[in-house]
């Protein structure tokens, strides 16, 4: 009993009998050996703050290799030099437009506006025309699995507040996909909990002992799986990740960081753990995820575009950003004491919106990790990469109000000092990709008063200066179609190349059904997306609005399900885009029927906000069109094996364990359970003395005084029940508690 007693003196278990229990129940080697070593032995690194407004150059690190970077700069003339051309020649016949009888103030407005939407779209053409030159003259090719690694890797995944069956199966599904490849001993797995909801919190910890206990029956010893569960959320996701790195980095070589709904084969992560192996000059290691498991009509429309356009684009991204590239947040690998080292993120002065915690920091740490002399680029041909998307347009516009939050609070950081050029430009796009929905708008409004002016308005011939001829407000109606048909073009044309290239690929065009139903399905995405596009505009204006005018946003969990969504909900969510397309159908028919042909595509998304939204969302839409063959992605056509393993484990494991139970209940009817969670406390941070909470005050009382379970359970809200199932004291109370009889 030495050993067991020396570990329990350790732990400093609340209840010394359950350990008698328990080793009887299942023997003293199975206790030390799996489920209550939850972490290793800590080995801490520093991850100091870093400075924004000063570097100091000399401290760079130097590039071990020289890097080739003549294609890099020629990918880099073509994308910012093409659009530069593109954008300066539809300025110039924009001018041309509206300078048939003279420009007015109004006019300049409306030509400032269009080149700033035209050049957007205009570096997105640049740069899919990059991509296709690459994926078309170098098509992806399957690559061998390495046969060794010599580094040390760890698997993180960061959840809050998921449904611990689906994170929890698709994390082993990575696990034995990796442990097939024969490299398993190379990495550790993790689980970073921030979970605040203390039910789903305790089905963590179950889940966590009962794939121990599974991996280790199936493998024959215990697995390299860790749990940690952090009492309180400091700095959201970037903190999770902090503190990990400063308790256990210096475990490890590299981080693979993963997302909750993530899935990576067993080859995608021992390819990059290999590549970063033999590349000391590389920071991060970015892959390009494949949507998949999406099921509602507005997910398979994200699916589809992603994995037909998708490629395209990010080919041209990874190659004008070559070793300057970005980082997503996950699905990447990172070298931990280069992070540890130099991304350390800083609380910026100010309050929220644009001042406190840096919200997107994935840009900013891999600007910082660049900086630092390590390089960042992305590997968009590596197969075995996957997520999930938003299943409906109010679940995208939750998620996409954060990210809103996140890229214009890069306006505080694009100019910190040491940032590479190109670091910057990953900001500028970011903020765009939002800030664009406001310029639209205020084009199209701009393009509604001159409309109104030149119908009932009369204009001012002849102004105080002298001229020899009048000014008419004139538009020049062939060149102003020319330009539409152009901007179209440059517009769709992404989308049209990656076609192209899907149609060219064998198993591209096989997986999505052949030839006519990728054609037609093409057709379906780019009409929805146009429809989808004005509501999408309103919704990013409000966002911007709402930051702009300093109102914060807060950190919900995503919902991943595919439920869906009260129409009552969608009717208030998409009321006033609806009222907003009538009062722009009604304005357009008293001032020009031409004004409501030129705004038709507007006017009918926002008319049919309502029934898009709803009709998008639902599940039986979406699988019906699987079943005849529309909007198939090959991942969808022929599963890749660990998506597949993932989805069936997520499945069994919601079966098996149900509905997540009451937190206060399982510590109370599970006693070998409760001497596991509590061994996890033991090995945590303690509660310093005199640190009251008022959430622990409260639960401490009401337990107090509770003379049943069931009244505990009735009595305590659940920031108490989390503070009392984090608390060795209070646990032993609630497990001292009568049921009712």
């Amino acid at each position: 009993m030495d050993a067991l007693n020396t570990f329990t003196d350790h732990a400093h278990l609340a209840d010394q009998t359950l350990w008698q229990d328990l080793e009887a129940a299942e023997g003293k080697e199975a206790i030390l050996s799996s489920p209550f070593a939850a972490t290793p032995p800590e080995m801490p690194l520093t991850m100091p703050a870093q400075n924004l407004g000063r570097y100091d150059r000399s401290q760079r690190r130097s590039w071990q290799k020289n890097r080739p970077q003549f294609w890099v700069w020629l990918a880099r003339l073509i994308v910012f030099g093409g659009g530069l051309a593109l954008t300066a020649y539809g300025a110039w016949q924009m001018y041309q437009v509206v300078s048939l009888g003279g420009v007015t103030p109004l006019e300049w407005v409306l030509l400032v506006l269009f080149v700033a939407n035209f050049s957007w779209i205009a570096l997105a053409f640049t740069g899919s025309i990059v991509g296709f030159i690459w994926l078309f003259v170098r098509p992806p090719a399957d690559t061998p699995t390495p046969k060794t690694l010599r580094e040390k890797t760890v698997v993180v995944m960061p959840i809050y507040n998921e449904a611990p069956a689906r994170v929890f199966g698709a994390m082993q599904a990575i696990f034995e996909d990796v442990e097939a490849t024969g490299l398993g001993q190379a990495f550790d797995w993790f689980f970073l909990s921030d979970t605040t909801d203390p039910d789903i919190f305790i089905a963590e910890e179950q889940a966590f002992i009962a794939m121990r206990e599974r991996l280790a029956s199936k493998f024959g010893s215990a697995p390299r799986l860790y749990y940690r569960h952090r009492p309180k959320n400091t700095a959201r996701k970037a903190g999770n990740i902090e503190d990990f790195v400063t308790r256990w980095g210096g475990l490890y070589a590299h981080m693979v960081v993963l997302d909750a709904d993530s899935l990576m084969t067993g080859h995608a992560i021992v390819t990059l753990a290999a590549t970063m192996e033999a590349d000391p000059d590389s920071g991060i290691i970015q892959t390009l995820p494949l949507i998949v498991n999406r099921n509602t009509l507005f997910a398979r429309l994200q699916q589809f575009a992603a994995r037909i356009y998708g490629p395209v684009i990010a080919a041209g991204v990874a190659a004008w950003m070559g070793r300057d590239g970005n980082y997503w947040g996950h699905n990447a690998i990172i070298r931990i004491k280069a992070f540890a080292g130099h991304c350390g993120l800083p609380t910026l002065k100010g309050r929220p919106p644009f001042g406190g915690l840096i919200l997107s920091h994935d840009f900013v740490e891999a600007a910082l990790i660049r900086r630092a002399g390590y390089s960042v680029y992305m590997l968009p041909t590596l197969d075995g990469s996957y997520e999930e998307s938003p299943p409906s347009l109010i679940d995208l516009s939750a998620r996409d109000r954060r990210w809103c939050q996140g890229n214009l609070q890069h306006l505080r950081v694009i100019g910190s000092a040491g940032f590479h050029l190109a670091s910057r430009q990953h900001f500028a796009t970011g903020i765009m990709a939002y800030v664009a929905s406001p310029l639209w708008m205020a084009q199209l409004i701009i393009g509604i008063i001159l409309v109104i002016q030149a119908s009932y308005i009369r204009p001012e011939y002849f102004t105080n200066q002298f001229t020899l001829f009048p000014t008419w407000p004139v538009f020049d109606a062939k060149r102003s179609l020319e330009l539409f048909t152009l901007t179209m073009a440059i517009l769709l044309a992404p989308k049209f190349l990656g076609l192209i290239l899907a149609l060219t690929q064998g198993k591209t065009r096989r997986g999505s059904g052949g030839a006519l139903p990728l054609l037609i399905s093409t057709f379906f995405e780019i009409i929805f997306s146009a429809l989808l596009a004005p509501i999408m505009m309103l919704i990013q204006t409000g966002h911007v609005m709402h930051f702009a005018f300093g109102f914060d946003t807060g950190w919900d969990p995503q919902r991943r399900d595919d439920g869906s969504i009260p129409f009552k909900a969608i009717v208030r969510r998409h009321r006033s885009h609806v009222v907003m397309g009538v009062v722009t159908l009604i304005a357009g028919y008293m001032i020009s029927p031409s004004l409501i042909a030129w705004m038709s595509p507007t006017i009918v998304g926002l008319l049919l906000a309502i029934v898009l939204s709803w009709s998008t969302g639902l599940l039986g839409l979406g699988l019906a069109l699987r079943r005849v063959g529309l909007l198939l992605t090959p991942e969808e056509h022929d599963k890749p094996k660990v998506v597949e393993r993932g989805n069936v484990l997520g499945e069994e494991l919601a079966a098996a364990s149900g509905h997540v139970s009451n937190a206060l209940t399982v510590v109370h009817n599970d006693a070998r359970f409760r001497a596991f969670h509590s061994a996890f406390l033991s090995l945590g941070p303690k509660r310093p003395r005199g640190q009251i909470t008022p959430e622990w005050a409260l639960a401490q009382a009401k337990l107090g005084e509770a003379a049943s379970l069931e009244e505990a359970v009735k009595w305590l809200q659940p920031k108490e029940r989390l503070a009392a199932v984090q608390d060795p004291t209070l646990i032993a109370r609630v497990a001292e508690l009568p049921k009712k009889t």
